[in-house]
């Protein structure tokens, strides 16, 4: 994975969401490969995903909801829709949202005509649809098939087919900018959750700054167990807190 851009300021928070585009998520045909990865690739690289939306291929339902996204995040990743056929609407839809026109992009069909001659494939209007772009895009580079996703304002629009949006995340990445990141620190407990529920909500009150989720789990021999899972991106907040929650539990017996 490329590095990205540091930001000015480590401790600035870094925000985005994404928006998956397709009938076909929603109806259960495809299941959804893409959220699971980028999620851990912000976490890595400094950048806190908020929220995920899922949308149908409705031009209404894409542009509300593009506008909407960029308004409240730093950045928007869009998943599908790029493709070459009918449906394929969320170029369209992205400029749309921006009020820009869409057209055939030249760095596009520059990188897409030769690549498509060098495997015999004519360049047909299907597959020029996926060399239009917004006016006023930068290219993002798909380098297993070569049309490529694109970014605009604060919006990464990228395939929605899982091994190339992986490569356009990895391609866009470098021009992000990042905050701290986050750290995670857990506690497996053998203990139903309502055992400590009321004492983990008593220590959360305590560092309102850490997050503290708590998850129960049952193991094949039928014992009940919680994980409790506190997350930060202060290293000194994030040890004391989870310093505090051990000397809690072992005072309750319960570890």
């Amino acid at each position: 994975m490329t590095s990205p851009v540091p930001s000015p300021e480590s401790a600035e928070i870094i925000t985005a969401a994404v928006l998956v585009i397709g009938d076909e998520i929603l109806s259960g045909r495809t299941k959804d490969k893409n959220i699971g990865y980028i999620a851990d690739h912000m976490t890595a690289i400094g950048i806190q995903l908020k929220e995920v939306r899922v949308v149908p291929d409705e031009e209404a339902e894409i542009v509300g909801a593009v506008n909407a996204l960029r308004a409240r995040y730093t950045y928007v990743f869009t998943t599908g829709g790029i493709g070459p056929t009918h449906d394929d609407i969320t170029s369209d839809c992205v400029a749309k949202a921006f009020g820009v026109k869409i057209d055939v992009d030249e760095r596009a069909l520059a990188i897409m005509k030769p690549a498509y001659a060098k495997r015999g494939l004519e360049m047909t209007p299907a597959r020029l649809r996926m060399a239009r772009l917004p006016e006023g895009s930068e290219l993002v580079q798909n380098s297993i098939s070569t049309a490529p996703g694109f970014k605009i304002g604060n919006v990464i629009v990228m395939a929605g087919i899982p091994n190339i949006m992986q490569v356009m995340l990895d391609a866009v990445t470098p021009q992000l900018k990042t905050g701290a990141k986050m750290l995670t620190e857990s506690i497996e407990l053998f203990r139903p959750e309502g055992e400590i529920a009321e004492m983990f909500g008593v220590h959360q009150k305590e560092f309102p700054e850490v997050s503290m989720g708590s998850y129960p789990f049952t193991t094949e021999a039928r014992v009940f167990g919680t994980h409790l899972v506190l997350r930060s991106t202060s290293p000194e907040r994030l040890a004391t807190a989870m310093a505090g929650l051990r000397t809690k539990l072992a005072a309750a017996g319960k570890v």
